[in-house]
């Protein structure tokens, strides 16, 4: 006869908050392929997005180096920033050297 399996405790499910919400989405349009290409995204303020947690996300990307910030008429923001040192810098493709084996 086979032994009744345990009962397993589902998983506890926790609630994102507004800020962890609004901040998770705002680094997946910064980090969107397209946005990284042309390197500027403009970010929507949506009606779920509360005037704390929009406050204290637009105070860190305005603390961030390399952003550049502009506030738009319909209250959404446009993030624009430069190449970091490591994308721009040219590609070095090294040439076979045909030497002599010193052997």
């Amino acid at each position: 006869m086979a032994k009744p399996k345990k009962q397993e405790k589902p998983a506890e499910r926790r609630e994102m908050s507004g800020i962890e919400r609004l901040g998770l989405r705002v680094s997946s349009m910064i980090n969107h392929p397209v946005a990284q290409v042309q390197r500027w995204v403009t970010i929507h303020r949506l009606d779920t997005d509360g005037d704390r947690e929009w406050e204290e996300v637009m105070g860190l990307l305005s603390e961030t180096d390399g952003i550049e910030m502009t506030f738009n008429d319909d209250e959404s923001v446009t993030l624009r920033w430069e190449a970091s040192s490591e994308e721009g810098r040219p590609v070095e493709v090294l040439e076979p050297v045909d030497e002599v084996a010193p052997f």
